[in-house]
C-alpha cells in the first residue's frame, strides 16, 4: 500500500521536498547553481524548499544567495557563525527541513541534478533511503583512491555497519529517517556512517561525477583523515581491543625468548653481548605503548567533546523560515 500511496503523489506533484546544500566559498557557482536547481525541482513537484546551509564563507556567497530571497521564495538560508564542518551544516539542514523527503547534494555541480527524478522514482517504489554510488574516482589522485579503497576495507570488517562503497552524502531520505538522524545526540559526527546505521529500506543509484564547474575542493587530503578516524572511533572498539591482543602476544613472545635464553645459558654459559637486540627492544617496546596510548586518546577525546554538551553549531542567520 504505502508504494503506491507514495507513487501517487509524485505522479500528482504534491510531494513537499527539502532540497539541502551545504555551502563553503561557493560564490563562483551558488547563483547560477540555485536557479538550475529551482528548475530541476519545479519539474519534480509543486512544492518544494531549498535550504543552503553557508558553513562560515568568507566571500561574497551569502550575499549572492540573500538576492535571490524574496517574500514567498523557496529559497532559505542559514548562516552558521563559523565553519563547523560539513557533517555539521548537514545536520543542521536535516534539522531545519521540513519536506516528506529530504535531498542532500552539492552545490558545484559534481552531483548531476539528473539523477534527481531518479531518486524519487525510487522512493515512490517503496525505498526509504536512495543514495548516489559514484562510478569511479578516476578524478582523483592515486594515494586519494587507495586511501578511500582502504578506508572502507577497514569500516567493513571492524564495524557492525553496512556503508556501501564509494557513497557519499549525495542522496534522498524519507521523512521517517530524517526524525531518527535528529535523534542522534553526538557531536563529533560521521553522517556516512549515521545513514547506514540507521538502517530502512535503502538502494544505490549510480552516478558519474562532473567536473566542478568553479574553485577547488576544500577537502584537503588532511581533512579526508580526520574524518575517517572520525567514523572508525564512532563505530567500532576494535581499535581499543585490538591492544590487548598485541600485548598477550608481546607477552607469549618475550617468554618465549626468555625460555630460550635460559636455556642457552645453561647450556653454553652466559654471553654478555647483546646489547643491539636490548635497545631494539626497549624501543619496539617504547613504540607500542606510545601507540596505544595515542589510540586512547582519540576515544577520550571524543569523550571529553561530548561530555561537555556544547551545542553542534550557532547560526547568526535564519532568512526565509516561517517564525
Amino acid at each position: 500500500m504505502l508504494p503506491a500511496h507514495r507513487l501517487t503523489i509524485v505522479q500528482n506533484k504534491t510531494i513537499f521536498i527539502s532540497c539541502i546544500v551545504p555551502v563553503f566559498n561557493e560564490e563562483a557557482v551558488i547563483r547560477t547553481f540555485i536557479i538550475k536547481l529551482q528548475e530541476a525541482l519545479r519539474d519534480m513537484t509543486q512544492q518544494f524548499e531549498i535550504i543552503i546551509v553557508d558553513d562560515g564563507s568568507s566571500d561574497k556567497t551569502v550575499e549572492k544567495i540573500r538576492d535571490l530571497i524574496n517574500a514567498g521564495s523557496s529559497i532559505k538560508l542559514l548562516g552558521l557563525s563559523r565553519n563547523f564542518g560539513k557533517e555539521i551544516a548537514l545536520t543542521a539542514g536535516l534539522e531545519h527541513s521540513s519536506g516528506d523527503v529530504a535531498i542532500l547534494m552539492d552545490a558545484d555541480f559534481q552531483h548531476p541534478l539528473e539523477v534527481l527524478p531518479i531518486f524519487l522514482s525510487r522512493w515512490a517504489e517503496g525505498y526509504d533511503m536512495v543514495y548516489g554510488v559514484r562510478t569511479n574516482r578516476e578524478s582523483e589522485s592515486y594515494m586519494k583512491r587507495n586511501f578511500a579503497r582502504l578506508f572502507y576495507w577497514l569500516m567493513k570488517r571492524m564495524t557492525n555497519i553496512d556503508m556501501p562503497k564509494h557513497a557519499g552524502d549525495f542522496r534522498l531520505l524519507d521523512r521517517k529517517i530524517v526524525q531518527a538522524l535528529k535523534q542522534f545526540p553526538e557531536r563529533t559526527r560521521f553522517m556516512k556512517g549515521l545513514y547506514a546505521w540507521v538502517g530502512y529500506k535503502k538502494i544505490s543509484v549510480p552516478f558519474v561525477v562532473q567536473e566542478r564547474a568553479a574553485g577547488k575542493s576544500s577537502w584537503r587530503f588532511s581533512k579526508l583523515t580526520e574524518l575517517a578516524i572520525t567514523g572508525l572511533t564512532s563505530f567500532s572498539d576494535v581499535p581499543l581491543r585490538v591492544w590487548g591482543w598485541i600485548g598477550f602476544i608481546i607477552s607469549v613472545l618475550a617468554l618465549i625468548y626468555a625460555i630460550y635464553i635460559v636455556t642457552v645459558t645453561l647450556l653454553f654459559g652466559a654471553d654478555l653481548p647483546g646489547f643491539p637486540t636490548l635497545i631494539v627492544a626497549i624501543m619496539f617496546l617504547g613504540g607500542i605503548q606510545l601507540l596505544s596510548i595515542g589510540i586512547l586518546g582519540e576515544y577520550i577525546a571524543r569523550i571529553f567533546t561530548e561530555v561537555k554538551a556544547r551545542p553542534r553549531y550557532l547560526l547568526q542567520i535564519k532568512d526565509g523560515f516561517d517564525e
